[in-house]
């Protein structure tokens, strides 16, 4: 769940609310078609949200190599399935997140909430040098001012190459 949120951006409900037959493997494309929210299946928080995206073909085979070790693999089973819900449901936030942050305690992370994979695939975008208006429809926000305002952190070592090469600007003899 976490690499799948963390390679598009996803917020929880929605990775939690992904279905097999969301899933277009001969295209490499994922479709966002609702949330899940205390196991309440909703529509996706804005109709900007709604969308196909296209999946890496290295993630499209984990994500593949996951069906294969599932016990629900039907078009319209959950692709995290609960297996103490018998697949009727996905696996629960909180189940989720009390699993994430355990791992996240084991690596000496402290703090870590689902919305952290979020704010990382934008500055991923950003230090991989994807333009802001592609930034903007690969997050799903409607307001550009969104995705530069509340996701505009930058990755922290990118400020200190960059703040290196003014420096080498300023400090260039004449």
């Amino acid at each position: 769940m976490a690499l799948v949120c963390v390679c598009f951006g996803l917020r929880i409900s929605e990775c939690l609310a992904l279905r097999w037959s969301d899933v277009d493997w001969l295209n490499g494309k994922v479709r966002i078609e609702r949330g899940i929210v205390e196991q309440h299946i909703d529509d996706v928080k804005t109709n900007g949200s709604r969308k196909a995206l296209s999946v890496a073909s290295e993630l499209l085979e984990r994500v593949k190599l996951w069906k294969h070790a599932s016990q629900f693999t039907a078009d319209e089973d959950w692709i995290f399935a609960s297996p103490l819900k018998l697949g009727r449901l996905p696996y629960s936030y909180t189940g989720f997140w009390r699993e994430l942050q355990r791992a996240a305690d084991v690596a000496g992370i402290g703090h870590l909430g689902t919305h952290a994979f979020r704010h990382t695939y934008r500055s991923w975008l950003d230090a991989v040098g994807t333009p802001i208006a592609a930034q903007q429809k690969l997050m799903r926000h409607s307001d550009i001012r969104t995705t530069m305002n509340i996701y505009g952190d930058v990755v922290t070592n990118e400020m200190a190459v960059a703040s290196s090469k003014v420096a080498e600007l300023a400090l260039k003899p004449a």
